[in-house]
């Protein structure tokens, strides 16, 4: 796979080569792509922004894009290419009076 093949703000369901050597499937919300890798929140996981290199992935198995209204939001500085350099996971929590957290 490379950068091509993936988009920002969408959904994708995967065959994921872990960091381990596992193969599992998953899940996951692509934030940002840069050259290197993306940046993504899986479904259903902790609250952790990762980084996945596109060599990562072995096959695309669904894509849904995601409409404006339901897209999560990320401060920019976090999901700059600079700040992932030397990290692969970040823990990033948000709350928000409108969401009554």
């Amino acid at each position: 796979m490379d950068k091509s093949d993936f988009q920002a703000d969408t959904r994708y369901t995967i065959t994921w080569q872990r960091p381990d050597g596992r193969v599992v499937p998953a899940n996951f919300y692509v934030h940002r792509t840069h050259d290197s890798g993306m940046i993504v929140r899986f479904a259903g996981a902790d609250a952790a922004l990762r980084k996945i290199a596109y060599a990562e992935v072995l096959r695309i198995v669904s894509a849904e894009a995601v409409p404006p209204e339901q897209q999560r939001s990320v401060p920019a500085a976090l999901l700059d290419e600079k700040t992932w350099r030397d990290r692969s996971e970040m823990t990033h929590y948000a709350s928000s009076p409108a969401r009554g957290k």
